[in-house]
């Protein structure tokens, strides 16, 4: 089944009032409610809502038995002043569509209008509109909620538009495609002073300034490397802005990032240990709070055996060229309790990058995108 041309302009124009209108991780309410409704004229034999926050799973069944695929998407949107100058720009101060969530969203909605017409001949169907993949938390909602136990998917798809790649082709690969990373925000507790008598307090000038060639001196190997780690510190910040008080508090973010998920264990034990053993030296307490976790995102043969059959049947260019990324995705959880796969697909060489105040969604991939998707579930499914 292909799209009729009625079809791309009214998802087309749906997708454009979706990035006008832009919802931050774990705000997507009114997100979640145009899915739900956008989907009602197809039918969804099920519709589960406020998965892991506000996410959305239509479901399509073919009545026989047979596996569960599903496709996911992201509902979220960046806290990022757009600068595109398109017509249909964010209409949402300081929040914008920067990295294509609302096009990936509108391919899914595609697919369901192609399974409302024509069910699967046998398994299901599972549409899961995520909340939440810039922060992390997304997928750990979805799955902690009991409610994912009525989806039970068997394989799990995903896809990504990538600027850089030449448009409409992808990007796949078997193994780690993205990396796992983490926030973490180190706060050294000392002793303010005034600032002509230092000595009566506890300072963490020495600490911090030992800890931010430390922390990226931690990682190891190099990308190719399945060992490979890296620190980026991403921020700090030291006691008040004012002269009359010595600083008694400091904190220190940075953002862990490894191939492997066993690895990124590893890494936190290092900087823990690290933390502890300068703070110590200086005389000062630490703690520290882990943020934005993601998995690493690790594509299943089997499940890349199935996208790559279905690009080769398209006939749609593909390779491994720019795989893996040392960028996160979290996509990568559901990965543990199904087959799954992520393609990344071209949005074309000039493009501009993702995060990038002047990126805005290529509505012709939409169709692109849920044929892949639909030729894939159909070899499986019928």
């Amino acid at each position: 089944m292909t799209l009729t041309n009625r079809d791309i302009v009214e998802l087309t124009a749906w997708r454009r009032k979706l990035h006008q209108q832009p919802e931050i991780s774990n705000e997507e309410e009114k997100t979640a409610g145009e899915v739900v409704d956008f989907l009602a004229d197809t039918g969804p034999d099920k519709v589960l809502t406020r998965l892991g926050g506000h996410g959305v799973a239509a479901i399509y069944e073919s009545g026989k038995a047979g596996p569960t695929v599903m496709f996911r998407s992201e509902l979220d949107a960046l806290p990022i002043e757009e600068l595109s100058g398109v017509p249909h720009s964010s209409l949402v101060p300081g929040k914008s569509h920067m990295c294509g969530h609302d096009g990936h969203t509108t391919i899914l909605a595609a697919l369901g209008r192609q399974f409302g017409r024509e069910r699967p001949a046998s398994g299901r169907v599972v549409l899961m509109f995520q909340p939440a993949e810039e922060t992390g938390n997304g997928a750990a909602g979805v799955v902690a909620n009991p409610r994912f136990g009525e989806i039970a998917p068997d394989f799990a798809f995903s896809l990504h538009n990538l600027p850089g790649v030449p448009f409409g082709e992808v990007r796949l690969k078997t193994g780690v495609v993205n990396c796992a990373s983490r926030g973490i925000q180190i706060v050294l507790e000392g002793k303010t002073a005034h600032s002509s008598m230092p000595e009566t307090g506890v300072s963490p000038m020495m600490a911090i300034s030992q800890l931010m060639p430390a922390l990226p001196a931690l990682g190891r190997g190099t990308f190719s490397d399945d060992d490979f780690s890296m620190i980026t510190v991403t921020h700090a910040a030291m006691g008040e802005a004012v002269f009359g008080i010595a600083p008694g508090q400091a904190q220190v973010w940075a953002t862990l990032r490894t191939r492997r998920d066993d690895r990124m264990a590893n890494l936190c034990a290092a900087v823990e240990t690290l933390v502890t053993r300068i703070a110590g030296e200086n005389g000062l307490s630490a703690h520290w709070h882990y943020h934005e976790i993601f998995v690493a995102s690790v594509n299943a043969a089997d499940a890349v055996e199935h996208l790559q059959r279905a690009l080769d049947e398209e006939g749609i260019v593909h390779g491994e060229e720019a795989l893996p990324m040392r960028a996160s995705e979290d996509f990568g959880l559901f990965g543990h309790s199904a087959a799954s796969a992520m393609f990344f697909l071209g949005a074309g060489e000039r493009h501009p990058a993702l995060h990038n105040p002047d990126y805005d969604f290529p509505d012709d991939l939409i169709p692109i995108g849920s044929k892949i998707f639909m030729r894939a579930a159909r070899n499986l499914l019928g």
